[in-house]
């Protein structure tokens, strides 16, 4: 899709721990900062349904800040059984590109403080490593404060 749409990136190799699926794991693993490593969660809103969130690897996304930014009162992460069904993704490998169906989707500010960052690219043992700007135009990410 990325290669389809002319947008730069880099794919990214790493050893999968099935134990430790963690965003903390996969820095370890590609020597790299893990403020510049990001997990995508998506969550069910109690007035928008389904959306998307990406956030810094080391931090919890804070609910009220999501709930917020996306017009909701309040959300929940989605139940881990529903995540491959509703995205087409598997917990450890969710991608904020490319999921079965276009969810409203937010990226926290901090991904601006970096030239690239880093994304699951799909599947596990696979990152994207891309500009914040070029992510945030192809999803496309609304910008907030989500920690």
């Amino acid at each position: 899709m990325l290669d389809a749409s002319g947008v730069p990136y880099e794919l990214i190799a790493y050893s999968v721990d099935e134990s430790d699926l963690s965003a903390v794991h996969v820095a370890a693993e590609l020597h790299e900062d893990i403020d510049a490593v990001f997990k995508t969660i998506v969550l069910e809103g109690d007035r928008t349904g389904h959306f998307v969130c990406v956030i810094p690897g080391a931090f919890e996304v804070d609910l009220k800040k999501a709930s917020r930014a996306s017009g909701n009162k309040s959300c929940k992460p989605v139940p881990l059984k529903e995540l491959l069904p509703l995205t087409g993704y598997i917990r450890g490998g969710c991608c904020p590109i490319g999921m079965k169906k276009l969810f409203p989707s937010y990226i926290d500010e901090t991904c601006l403080l970096h030239e690239k960052i880093y994304v699951s690219a799909g599947q596990r043992g696979l990152q994207l490593r891309m500009t914040p700007e070029d992510l945030i135009a192809y999803v496309p990410l609304a910008v907030s404060d989500l920690i």
